[in-house]
């Protein structure tokens, strides 16, 4: 029998609130928390429970973000032990705005700008699993 595959996907724009530094630049902790909303949302599909965020093991960012990108972060579930559940996230740029055009013109980029990635570990305790595996 195969195992089933947990994927996650959300997709949101940054908006001006969540420019942290000069030149409207979000700071690195917004993908962090965006990965966590993508476990948090695995975990649920896996165990029917929201479970327990543990460590990172890595984390990297690759390129800015900037007020007005569309980030599109995804992770999925890469080993699933007794009560660990290893991921791995991916947060990409999507679309980014076009100010030099207009103030309300963008592009939906043909190739994303991987800006962020990250593995970690997520705990579901026994007691709170509802899904068998």
């Amino acid at each position: 029998m195969e195992e089933k595959k947990y994927t996650s996907l959300i997709r949101l724009r940054m908006s001006a609130k969540d420019a942290h530094y000069g030149g409207n630049l979000v700071d690195g902790a917004h993908m962090v928390h965006l990965f966590g909303d993508v476990a948090t949302e695995l975990l649920i599909q896996c165990d029917g429970d929201e479970g327990l965020f543990c460590a990172y093991n890595n984390i990297e960012f690759k390129a800015p973000v900037y007020a007005g990108d569309f980030i599109e972060a995804y992770g999925e579930i890469t080993h699933i032990g007794n009560t660990s559940r290893k991921m791995k996230f991916e947060a990409r740029k999507v679309a980014v705005p076009r100010p030099d055009i207009s103030d309300s013109a963008a592009d939906f980029l043909a190739e994303p700008i991987v800006v962020a990635v990250a593995e970690g570990t997520c705990v579901t305790p026994k007691k709170c699993q509802r899904i068998p595996h």
